[in-house]
């Protein structure tokens, strides 16, 4: 049979974790680069304008996804307000999950748990270019809301109530 369920827990970032956050977005963003625009500054450093932003308004919010027995790290997600095919709601602006731990339904698990924190609106825009990142989430939202999303301009939209 397959693994066992990992059992996750979604944690809130605090500002004496900001640091962590900052690494796990550092692989977020360099396996991005593959498909999209990213690009190092000569410091070898992936910049990302709006993540000190995480830590001051309350418009977004970034969450480190732990295993729940052991508390090791399998990803991260941050979530804003900021739309674009909507007047209000929430749209995901980074997720990840550890390479070692995808398959495993954890970031299924996590997205639909974050929808269901959310009630509204959601935009999910997948990394520009992937083709696992697309086949992700539209397997997830399809699911999600038993097909009744739009897709447009490369984002998924939908809402829950």
């Amino acid at each position: 049979m397959g693994r066992n369920i990992i059992q996750y827990k979604l944690e809130r970032v605090k500002i004496e974790d900001k640091n962590i956050l900052y690494r796990l977005l550092q692989y977020s963003l360099f396996e991005e680069s593959l498909t999209d625009l990213n690009e190092m500054n000569e410091e070898a450093i992936f910049e990302y304008k709006w993540f000190d932003s995480y830590f001051q308004d309350n418009n977004r919010k970034a969450y480190i996804i732990k295993e729940q027995e052991t508390n090791k790290i399998l990803g991260f997600a941050m979530i804003n307000q900021f739309m674009q095919k909507s007047k209000d709601g929430y749209s995901i602006a980074e997720f990840m999950i550890v390479p070692k731990y995808r398959r495993l339904k954890i970031g299924k698990r996590v997205a639909i748990e974050l929808f269901d924190m959310h009630k509204g609106n959601w935009e999910v825009k997948p990394s520009y270019g992937s083709e696992s990142a697309f086949s992700f989430w539209k397997s997830v939202i399809d699911e999600y809301t038993e097909k009744n999303n739009i897709f447009e301009d490369g984002i998924f939209v939908f809402q829950n109530k």
